[in-house]
């Protein structure tokens, strides 16, 4: 009798490991919101799903979305979506989007999108509500040398077709920026752009900036504009500044060049001075060569010495002379 009853719990046990293992490996209640909501999915794909290491509700609760909007799909796209590392849930919630908003949208383009590392949800819903994307202040410099800074709203609607592919929000507002600094160098005063704001969107939309990207840019919306600094004349300063220490510099090189002129001149003439007092040593010896030679007589000797002495007495009384006058003239304007 024991045994018989020990037997029995044990059959019941087994059964209701049983049905826990079956109800955790096979998603029974998901096969049965799908047969609910009119998918027809069999169980055993629900168990494949499994095998092949599928999230059975990552596939099954989008696939009930999209039969309940209409679209036409199959767990074969879904799966191979989930496996190829993208987003099934926002894949159908795009298609569905795009359906609603009577865009032109294929599975495939949407899954292509998404596996590019695009919000393809986010794209769909840009397409009905254009996005705004507001750039910093961009700097230009006008013909007549002044700053101009200006703020620009680009209005853009994404381009499904060129999500692929295609270049992003940095790559608009560069291009934009670039349209601005050339719409201000170009203009020959900053007062006809701070007049006619408008007239850098035209310039810049005349261009075609969202050619190559995944935007369509629909307008362009001058938000601020401001004066910058003067940039002209702070580059003529610095000219100026540059041109004033280049002239110093050479004058600076002409005066060293002149003190080296006048010190060799300096030299040169201590060296003249000294040939000259070389020579008048030579004078005396000169003079005793001729007495013993007999070329110059006592009479001769003397008659020099006179002459010489006569020009020390001159040169002498020139100097007492020279010296008295310029003391007088110091003088003068005392005595007055």
């Amino acid at each position: 009798m024991a045994t018989d009853q020990l037997m029995i719990l044990i059959g019941l046990g087994a059964i209701v490991i049983f049905f826990v293992v079956l109800f955790t490996f096979v998603p029974v209640m998901l096969w049965i919101s799908a047969w609910a909501a009119g998918v027809k999915l069999g169980i055993w794909q629900l168990v494949g799903m499994r095998l092949r290491r599928v999230i059975p509700h990552r596939v099954v609760n989008p696939l009930i979305k999209a039969v309940k909007a209409g679209l036409d799909l199959n767990t074969n796209k879904l799966e191979g979506h989930y496996l190829a590392g993208g987003n099934v849930d926002r894949v159908v919630n795009a298609l569905i989007a795009a359906q609603r908003a009577n865009i032109e949208l294929s599975f495939e383009r949407a899954a292509a999108i998404d596996l590019a590392g695009r919000d393809v949800l986010e794209a769909v819903q840009m397409s009905v509500n254009p996005k705004v994307i507001e750039t910093p202040f961009i700097a230009g410099v006008a013909m007549d040398g002044i700053e101009v800074k200006a703020k620009a709203r680009i209005t853009v609607r994404a381009n499904i077709d060129r999500l692929v592919g295609g270049a992003g929000e940095d790559t608009v507002i560069a291009r934009v920026g670039e349209g601005i600094v050339s719409t201000i160098g170009s203009s020959e005063s900053h007062k006809k752009v701070l007049e006619n704001p408008d007239l850098i969107s035209q310039t810049v939309l005349k261009k075609g900036l969202d050619s190559g990207t995944a935007f369509e840019i629909l307008s362009i919306d001058i938000a601020d504009i401001d004066i910058g600094k003067n940039i002209g004349a702070g580059l003529q300063t610095d000219q100026a500044e540059a041109d004033k220490k280049i002239a110093q510099a050479k004058a600076e090189e002409r005066r060293a060049m002149a003190v080296a002129k006048e010190q060799e001149m300096k030299a040169r003439v201590e060296e003249m001075r000294a040939k000259v007092v070389e020579a008048e040593a030579e004078v005396p010896l000169a003079m005793s060569e001729a007495l013993r030679s007999g070329n110059l007589g006592v009479m001769d000797y003397m008659n020099f010495n006179n002459v010489k002495a006569d020009t020390d007495m001159r040169d002498s009384i020139g100097k007492a002379t020279d010296d008295g006058e310029e003391g007088d003239q110091t003088k003068r304007p005392t005595d007055r």
